[in-house]
């Protein structure tokens, strides 16, 4: 059955990341779709997720697209990694009981394939949710056969420094 609606598994760990939202945003901003693409652009959550060095081209890009009309992509992101790849990161938001859906990332890939800049570039959709308490997902997310598909998923929790544990670092601790 092909992936409708892109929903958060439960069973995930949450990883604690300093919050480096700027004090007057996180007082002012709201639980909506605007304040989590601040949160992911102020905390470099593209970056961290995807393993690249991301920066923010352009937000609410409303454009047309060969075949299916009129799209709108909430960021996109230009990303480089170690070796010189070059990456175009289009990122769909949803904050409150909003859910995304497969044909968004659809028309973010259509979107990318079709723009002459763009269509040398790997693209890497990615959905950001707000979770409950405050926690973000992040999906990265591929068309395979036809059908939208979640490459990978990560939860993220914005703190205080001093709120990450020697607990909490010795359990993201990885083997080279």
């Amino acid at each position: 059955m092909p992936l409708n609606r892109i929903v958060p598994r439960d069973n995930l760990i949450t990883i604690k990341i300093p919050d480096a939202t700027p004090e007057i945003i996180g007082a002012y901003a709201l639980n909506d779709e605007q304040a989590l693409l601040a949160k992911v652009r102020y905390n470099r959550l593209i970056d961290i997720f995807l393993g690249i060095t991301a920066y923010s081209l352009q937000n609410h890009l409303r454009t047309t697209v060969s075949g299916i009309g009129q799209i709108e992509i909430d960021d996109i992101y230009m990303g480089l990694d170690k070796y010189g790849q070059q990456y175009v990161v289009p990122v769909q938001a949803k904050g409150g009981a909003d859910r995304h859906g497969a044909v968004q990332t659809q028309q973010d890939m259509a979107y990318c394939a079709e723009q002459p800049k763009l269509q040398k570039l790997k693209c890497r959709p990615v959905s950001a949710q707000f979770l409950s308490e405050g926690r973000i997902a992040l999906f990265e997310l591929t068309v395979q056969a036809g059908a939208v598909k979640v490459v990978e998923e990560r939860h993220y929790q914005l703190v205080a420094a001093a709120a990450i544990t020697a607990q909490d670092l010795a359990s993201y601790r990885r083997a080279p």
